[in-house]
């Protein structure tokens, strides 16, 4: 009875590390998809320093019919942030023609359509007659989707874990620990679709001399995320079956 209170209060404490490990990797992962700090540009010399050419780039950037070179160029020169879903410049918070300079800054955001998602990628960003850039385009849509992914096998996971609870019963938390370890596989392969797209780009648009580049944090949520849903994996399968194989061997030595 005594060995047994000390079986189950060890599954208990497994199972509860594991919940908090899942709970925190999925906070971490639904910040980072809703966040733009996933790449990062800093200039020394930006744009809207020099109010013509700053005024046009800006005009671009937000333009619908900006193409990849176009905004990727005014990331560059602007402070520019990208995440999955938004890209985002910094300019100023006044830049009429007539208006004195100002340093004042604003941050301002355009969003990526759902056909952007999936918008072919060229060989040569921006021009249409280069041919279809297989690598890019492929990353950049896995990129998008395997977040959604691991996300929804979490969810799933802590669905089956729920029903666990009302059975009783420590089974289903294999299942639960499987899909967090497909999850974390998702996660890691989204952290690799993205370093992957982001060095083939600049190898097609290298950055300027004066730019520097940097991961953001919400890149670096990703990379935490994705060891937190392995940890909480090996911990619900650890649970499930090591209480399987004490459940049995009590069993036996009752029958005995």
């Amino acid at each position: 009875s005594r060995k047994g209170a000390m079986m189950d209060n060890r599954f208990a404490t497994a199972l509860v590390i594991a919940c908090v490990l899942s709970l925190i990797s999925t906070i971490y992962m639904a910040a980072s998809i809703g966040t733009d700090f996933w790449y990062e540009y800093h200039t020394l010399s930006p744009a809207e320093n020099v109010s013509e050419a700053g005024r046009s780039i800006w005009e671009e950037f937000f333009s619908k019919e900006a193409d990849e070179k176009t905004y990727t160029d005014a990331l560059f020169r602007c402070n520019g942030t990208v995440g999955l879903w938004r890209r985002c410049i910094t300019v100023p918070k006044n830049s009429h023609w007539y208006s004195p300079p100002e340093t004042d800054m604003t941050t301002n955001c355009i969003s990526f359509s759902l056909s952007d998602q999936f918008m072919e990628k060229y060989i040569e960003p921006g021009n249409h007659n280069s041919g279809t850039d297989l690598n890019r385009t492929y990353l950049w849509r896995l990129q998008f989707l395997l977040p959604f992914v691991s996300i929804g096998l979490m969810c799933f996971g802590a669905l089956i874990g729920l029903c666990a609870c009302a059975c009783r019963s420590l089974y289903p938390a294999i299942a639960t620990g499987v899909l967090h370890f497909l999850a974390g596989l998702c996660t890691l392969g989204l952290v690799g679709c993205y370093v992957a797209g982001i060095e083939l780009l600049h190898k097609k648009l290298p950055l300027p001399d004066d730019v520097r580049g940097e991961f953001g944090w919400s890149f670096c949520l990703a990379c935490v995320s994705a060891p937190l849903q392995f940890m909480a994996a090996a911990l619900f399968i650890w649970a499930a079956r090591t209480n399987r194989k004490e459940f049995t061997l009590l069993k036996a030595y009752r029958v005995a």
